[in-house]
C-alpha cells in the first residue's frame, strides 16, 4: 500500500467522493482495506466503514491490527458491533475479535446476538485457553450421519454448505456425535447411491483434542498436508475445525513473540507503540545487562594486580565469543524443540553432542589465537597462553550452558525462547572475564 494511493483515499475523503471511492474500495481485498485503515484517522476509517457491506466489513475487521481494532472496537456502540460485525463472521474470528474486549464488552455484545446458537457457540469456545486447539478453532462445517445413504448424504450436504464459505472436508459422525471418519468429496460422485456413508468414508482421521496446544496442532498440519484439522472433546466428539491459516497466524504470532524475547524484549511491542510501551518492554533486560556490567567491573578490580595492558586488548574478544557461542547453541536447541526434532527428555545426549562439536570448534579457535599471539608477543609471554587457554574454556562452557538452560527451561514449562537472549550473552561474558583473569593469575 503506497503512500500516492493513501493520499488519494483521503482526498476522496476529504472531498466526499463517495461513489469514486466505493470504486477504489471494491477493487480492494479485505486484508488490502484493513492496511488501509491502519494509516487512516479514526473519523477516515469511520468514513470508510459506511460504504463497505456488512460481509465485507468483518472481514475487514478480522484482517485488521489488533492494537488498531482493540481501539476501534471500544469506541463503538455493542449493538453495532454484534449486528455489523459478530452476525457475520465465523466463530473462530469472532472468539478472536471478543478477546480483545473486556468481560462487561464481550456480555453486551452476546446480549445483541440475534442467533442463540451462534452466542452459544462463541460463550463456549472463549472457555478454552487462546493457545489450544479449542480456543482456536470454529465450529462452522458439514458433518453428516454414518448411516446416510448417497443421496440423503448430499441432501445434507447441500442443506449445510448454504450457511459456509468454504468446505475443505465433509466429517462423519455416529448418533452420539463422535468422530468416526472423513469423507472425500469425490465419493459422492463415484460411489454406488445404495452405498452408506460409513462404508466409503476415510477411517480414524487424524484429529486433535480441544486442550491440544497450538504448536503440536501446527506440527501434525505441517506434518499431514492438511487444510484443515477436526477438534474432538474428551469423550471423542467433534467440537469443530480448526483451519491451515488459522494456524499460520497463530504461529507467526508466536515466532515473532519468540524472536522478540530472543533480541531482549520482555513482552510484545510494535514499532507504532507509544514511548512508555516501548520502553517498558525494553527497559527490564537492559536493566539486568546493566547489572551483569558492573559485577564484571568488580570481577576486573578484583584481579586489577594480574591485568596488564595487553591482557585488556583481549577482553573484548573472550566475553564476544562466549556470547555468540552461547547464543548458537541455544538458538539451534530452541528451534529444536519449537519444531519436535529435540525432545527435552534428550537432555544428556544433546549436550553431550554439543561438547563434541564445542571440543572441535574450541581447539580450532584457541589455536589460531595462540599462533596469532606466539608472533605477536612471544613463545615465553603469558598472554601467548592464557588467552588460547581462556578461549578454549569459555568456548567449551558457554556451548554447553547454551544447550543445557533452553531444555531445562522447557522442562519447567517456561519458554526456552529466553535463553537464546541477553541472558545468555551476560552469563557468558561474566564466565569468560572469570576464567581469563584466573587463569591468567595461575599462569603468573
Amino acid at each position: 500500500m503506497n503512500q500516492e494511493f493513501i493520499d488519494h483515499i483521503k482526498a476522496l475523503i476529504k472531498n466526499k467522493a463517495q461513489s469514486q471511492l466505493k470504486d477504489e474500495l471494491q477493487k480492494l481485498h479485505p486484508a488490502d482495506i484493513a492496511e488501509l485503515l491502519n494509516d487512516l484517522s479514526y473519523t477516515e476509517a469511520k468514513d470508510i466503514y459506511r460504504l463497505l457491506d456488512n460481509e465485507i466489513a468483518a472481514d475487514v475487521l478480522v484482517e485488521m491490527d489488533e492494537d488498531i481494532r482493540k481501539d476501534f472496537l471500544e469506541l463503538l456502540p455493542s449493538a453495532t458491533i454484534a449486528k455489523r460485525f459478530i452476525d457475520h463472521m465465523d466463530t473462530d474470528d469472532a472468539v478472536d475479535l471478543m478477546r480483545d474486549l473486556d468481560t462487561e464488552k464481550q456480555s453486551e455484545i452476546l446480549s445483541h446476538i440475534d442467533d442463540v446458537e451462534q452466542a452459544g457457540n462463541i460463550v463456549d469456545l472463549l472457555k478454552y485457553d487462546e493457545h489450544t486447539a479449542g480456543g482456536l478453532m470454529a465450529t462452522e462445517m458439514v458433518k453428516v450421519n454414518e448411516n446416510l445413504s448417497m443421496p440423503e448424504c448430499l441432501k445434507e450436504m447441500r442443506a449445510q454448505a448454504e450457511e459456509l464459505d468454504e468446505i475443505h472436508y465433509v466429517y462423519v459422525v455416529d448418533d452420539d456425535d463422535r468422530l468416526q471418519g472423513v469423507f472425500p468429496l469425490k465419493k459422492v460422485i463415484t460411489s454406488p447411491s445404495v452405498s452408506k456413508v460409513k462404508h466409503v468414508m476415510k477411517k480414524d482421521p487424524i484429529s486433535v483434542k480441544v486442550d491440544t496446544p497450538l504448536d503440536e496442532v501446527a506440527q501434525i498440519i505441517e506434518k499431514y498436508d492438511l487444510v484443515a484439522l477436526p477438534v474432538v472433546d474428551s469423550i471423542g466428539r467433534l467440537a469443530g475445525i480448526i483451519t491451515v491459516d488459522d494456524v499460520m497466524d497463530e504461529i507467526r504470532e508466536q515466532a515473532e513473540k519468540d524472536y522478540q524475547l530472543a533480541s531482549g524484549l520482555s513482552q510484545d511491542v510494535e514499532t507504532d507503540d507509544n514511548l512508555f510501551k516501548q520502553t517498558k518492554a525494553r527497559l527490564p533486560w537492559l536493566l539486568i545487562g546493566m547489572i551483569g556490567g558492573m559485577g564484571n567491573s568488580i570481577l576486573i578490580e578484583g584481579f586489577e594486580s594480574t591485568l596488564t595492558t595487553e591482557m585488556s586488548y583481549y577482553i573484548p574478544l573472550i566475553g564476544g565469543t562466549g556470547g555468540n557461542v552461547g547464543t548458537q547453541s541455544s538458538a539451534l536447541v530452541v528451534q529444536g524443540l519449537a519444531n519436535s526434532s529435540l525432545d527435552s527428555k534428550e537432555t544428556v545426549k544433546q549436550v553431550s553432542k554439543e561438547a563434541v562439536v564445542a571440543l572441535v570448534n574450541a581447539t580450532i579457535i584457541s589455536m589460531l589465537v595462540y599462533i596469532f599471539n606466539f608472533f605477536r608477543f612471544g613463545p615465553t609471554a603469558i598472554i601467548t597462553y592464557s588467552v588460547s587457554l581462556s578461549l578454549f574454556s569459555v568456548v567449551m562452557f558457554a556451548s554447553i550452558f547454551g544447550t543445557l538452560v533452553p531444555m531445562t527451561l522447557e522442562r519447567l514449562k517456561i519458554d526456552p525462547a529466553i535463553a537464546t537472549g541477553p541472558f545468555i550473552s551476560i552469563t557468558n561474558d561474566i564466565v569468560g572475564m572469570m576464567f581469563y583473569m584466573m587463569l591468567t593469575r595461575l599462569l603468573s
